[in-house]
């Protein structure tokens, strides 16, 4: 069974949209504007990454040229939702660190076969995986240290050393963001049925074929957006990604005011 193409599936994204963004104008949410653009530029980008996967997935190299770009459009994105500022840039090392490893190491375990119209798929899985738990975690770290800044200061004032002060901040939070990927996997086959799964099912594989790969697929997502949380809270706790706002950017001469302090009493 095929998705039927012709102007009733044309429509009915474009109804999808249209209802999204009502409902989201209705509620005041903010977002009906985003919903339209990003509907758009989805028909767009797919458009034109359909005509142009066609012409490299035969080559090797020319698919590792696409994942890498795939890198740097997801570091930009996520780095955009943390921070505004330059620093954001620093989420390409989260979002890299653990997808270009792995798919390397399946690739040449014999995994996944070394071919573009493989790798690409698996890559793009992945890395759009940390690209979201690395947006959520830094943009939640963020917003703590912001609102707790006091309690941040506090921390240092009692010794602790930066990096830690802040990371007992923002632990909880930035954690949050694997509650989706881990749900998803509990709830897999009882709640949801996953793309891969039903892709290669209209495909035409086996549902065992299916399931193994979608299994490893969820098991890798949950891996990797693991690394990607701990390396974004490092980044953000140890001041690499920041909104120039922030206690982190001033906690070091406070370290020092304390401690100046400290001795002048003695």
């Amino acid at each position: 069974m095929n998705i039927v193409m012709g102007p009733a599936l044309g429509v009915a994204m474009a109804v999808a949209v249209l209802l999204g963004a009502a409902v989201a104008w209705a509620a005041r949410l903010g977002t009906s504007r985003a919903t339209v653009t990003a509907g758009l530029r989805a028909t767009l980008q797919l458009g034109v990454v359909s005509l142009l996967i066609g012409g490299i997935v035969g080559s090797l190299g020319l698919s590792a040229a696409f994942v890498a770009l795939m890198v740097v459009v997801a570091a930009r994105t996520a780095g955009r939702r943390m921070t505004g500022g330059r620093s954001g840039w620093w989420a390409a090392l989260p979002i890299a660190a653990a997808p270009v490893p792995v798919v390397g190491a399946l690739v040449l375990a014999g995994v996944v076969p070394p071919q573009g119209i493989a790798v690409i798929p698996m890559a793009g899985i992945l890395i759009g995986g940390t690209m979201t738990a690395s947006a959520l975690a830094g943009q939640r770290a963020l917003d703590e240290l912001q609102s707790r800044r006091g309690e941040v200061e506090a921390a240092l004032s009692l010794g602790f050393l930066p990096r830690d002060a802040a990371m007992e901040i923002a632990r909880p939070s930035a954690a949050s963001a694997l509650i989706p990927v881990t749900d998803q996997t509990r709830t897999v086959g009882l709640v949801t049925l996953p793309g891969a799964f039903v892709g290669m099912l209209l495909g035409g594989a086996t549902p065992v074929e299916a399931g193994a790969v979608q299994l490893l697929v969820l098991v890798l997502l949950l891996a990797v957006q693991t690394v990607a949380v701990a390396s974004t809270m490092e980044l953000v706790c140890r001041g690499r990604v920041h909104r120039g706002a922030e206690v982190l950017v001033e906690r070091r001469p406070l370290l020092s005011r304390l401690r100046s302090r400290v001795s002048g009493a003695g």
